[in-house]
């Protein structure tokens, strides 16, 4: 049986109000908000948008970016299960940045594997899950951390190439390390830019030591393209090195604008010009929406 997607009803929190109406919007949904109340002690209390019978529809969509993830999935639990016993059959969770997919093993003894954890956690709450460059590193498929029905993945890198080809033709794209490989081939073919990757080796959370590519930055507009930014350490060692190799310009386009402390700052003082990031996580260097594409898959999610 089909279903249109305006029999199924769009929920979100108040801090994520415009993303949501914008997908509400672009995916014909209707959308309301979870009211939220916060006790005195931190705990939380949520109240469902239900109808006058109590009831919500069968196909239930919960939007929550998970960046700044901790409080959230605890919303995430108590929205899932209360959405559950009000009526709700099949529950989608968009979430445009997916927090705590990085750690897929246990370096240490005792450590958690967070992937595995959070992963079966939201498996236990929702039938499909939409999000947008997960950062995997050991598992090729995100239904292997997340083992729903529909794990459906999107990409920003080829809307970052659109809007790159825009604002620096014939650019030369390159990779912060081996990780961003994917996204630079992504990228790089749909405009058919020069590209290469740099090598990376971590000394820590903030220690990173880089290798250029064999390359000709000399005269070059450079874009450093990656799914995600979060201290800024490695791009900005990267675009240090690159304008040290004669780039004319080094900007930096990435899906999720973590950002954490002076990331921009730090950015800058590398000698980045212009930060493009798409809207996944809310941030003034937001450049690409990624509305419509997202509206695209949960229609496609509603459908089945």
């Amino acid at each position: 049986m089909t279903v249109a997607p305006h029999q199924a009803c769009l929920l979100y929190f108040a801090d994520e109000e415009a993303p949501a109406l914008r997908l509400a919007q672009a995916a014909g949904m209707t959308a309301q908000a979870v009211e939220r109340h916060r006790f005195p002690d931190g705990e939380l209390k949520l109240r469902l948008p239900v109808n006058a019978a109590g009831r919500l529809p069968r196909r239930v969509v919960l939007l929550r970016s998970l960046h700044q993830p901790n409080e959230k999935l605890v919303e995430l639990l108590l929205a899932a299960r209360t959405a559950r016993s009000l009526g709700a059959q099949q529950l989608t969770l968009v979430a445009p940045y997916l927090a705590y997919m990085r750690q897929d093993i246990a370096f240490h003894p005792g450590e958690a594997v967070s992937q595995q954890v959070v992963g079966g956690f939201l498996a236990g709450l929702f039938d499909a899950v939409i999000t947008v460059d997960p950062h995997l590193h050991r598992i090729n498929r995100l239904e292997q951390a997340i083992t729903v029905p529909q794990a459906v993945v999107l990409s920003g890198a080829e809307p970052l190439a659109d809007l790159i080809a825009d604002r620096r033709p014939n650019a030369l794209l390159v990779g912060p390390d081996g990780e961003s490989a994917q996204w630079i081939a992504q990228a790089a073919a749909r405009h058919g830019f020069d590209h290469a990757v740099c090598t990376k080796v971590r000394h820590g959370d903030r220690h990173v030591a880089i290798e250029l590519p064999s390359l000709n930055a000399q005269g070059r507009a450079v874009v450093l393209l990656d799914d995600m930014a979060s201290t800024g350490r490695t791009l900005a060692l990267a675009a240090r090195l690159l304008l040290q190799a004669g780039a004319a310009s080094v900007d930096v386009a990435v899906t999720h604008a973590l950002f954490a402390g002076d990331a921009l700052q730090v950015l800058h003082e590398a000698g980045v010009g212009e930060v493009w990031s798409t809207d996944c996580i809310p941030h003034p260097s937001n450049a690409v929406a990624m509305a419509g594409p997202l509206a695209t898959a949960l229609q496609s999610v509603l459908r089945t």
